[in-house]
């Protein structure tokens, strides 16, 4: 297709179909594609120049794309699996004694332990014994005794079944490949 003074046509600033195309951007016979921009084309020139550089139509996208990459994750380091896991039960075994204390402070300020503690006295007394006492059984240090065990035994316990994980997890991973990942660059 030539137009009328024989050169080839130049679509650079042309926004309509391309030749070979329909209005709605399909094909209507053999299509082919235009080369990449940037590339030199090599119709239309004489003596073995290069011809023009393509540019890209007006009204192209000319805000960059959000990447996107998928990944794998096929190993989990079980040492370092160990590692973090030791650091973070540590840090909720401290919030769980912090934890404990507020409540026990919270609920004597209220007079939970002493009203209940009468109640329990009275139920359990006879004419010769006071009864069960609740406060002295469930005093601060008693408290804060036994949350601290708890919050060590939960300390070895999690490292323990985190590691166990990483190694089952790593299996499991040399079998079916790993859990995927969609990262998206954030913009």
């Amino acid at each position: 297709m030539t137009d009328t003074r024989g050169q080839q046509p130049s679509y650079e600033s042309y926004n309509g179909p391309l030749p070979g195309e329909r209005a709605g951007g399909q094909a209507s016979g053999p299509y082919h594609p235009p080369q990449a921009y940037g590339a030199p084309t090599t119709g239309g020139t004489s003596g073995g120049q290069t011809g023009a550089v393509r540019r890209p139509r007006t009204g192209a996208r000319t805000t960059p794309r959000t990447r996107k990459a998928r990944l794998r994750v096929a190993k989990a380091d079980p040492w370092s699996v160990m590692k973090v896991s030791f650091l973070l039960s540590i840090a909720l075994g401290i919030c769980t004694v912090v934890a404990a204390a507020v409540l026990w402070m919270v609920m004597d300020a209220m007079g939970v332990f002493s009203t209940v503690g009468g109640t329990i006295s009275e139920a359990t007394g006879s004419n010769e014994s006071n009864g069960f006492d609740l406060q002295s059984f469930l005093s601060l240090p008693r408290v804060l005794m036994f949350t601290s065990v708890i919050a060590v035994i939960d300390v070895v316990l999690m490292t323990a079944l985190a590691t166990l994980g990483a190694f089952i997890y790593n299996l499991s991973a040399g079998f079916v490949g790993g859990v995927e990942l969609t990262l998206a660059e954030d913009e």
